[in-house]
């Protein structure tokens, strides 16, 4: 892979919409390189018979089965909000 230049730190801070001055530019182009140089060794392992995973430990979802249940009353939910009208929270009106 290329080095990183400090005229593509530079656009990519541009397009972040980031201020970042000549020095940044030369320390954050270094760090980048670096970064990518250690993902490129990563290409070199053999990975052939592992197995791909999205987490290192064995999980499984230990959260409640999703059932439906009845909500609120609705006369107990509009007696909390601000504004109601026909049975429905009245809210300010934000497009026209």
């Amino acid at each position: 892979m290329t080095k990183i230049t400090k005229d593509e730190v530079k656009h990519v801070a541009h397009l972040a919409r980031l201020n970042i001055d000549e020095q940044e530019a030369e320390k954050f182009a270094e760090q980048l390189g670096s970064i990518i140089t250690f993902a490129e060794q990563l290409n070199e392992l053999d990975t052939e018979n592992v197995e791909p995973t999205t987490h290192v430990l064995n999980m499984k979802n230990i959260l409640r089965e999703d059932k439906p249940v009845d909500g609120l009353p609705r006369e107990q939910v509009l007696k909390n909000a601000p504004d109601h009208q026909d049975g429905q929270v009245k809210v300010p009106t934000i497009l026209e």
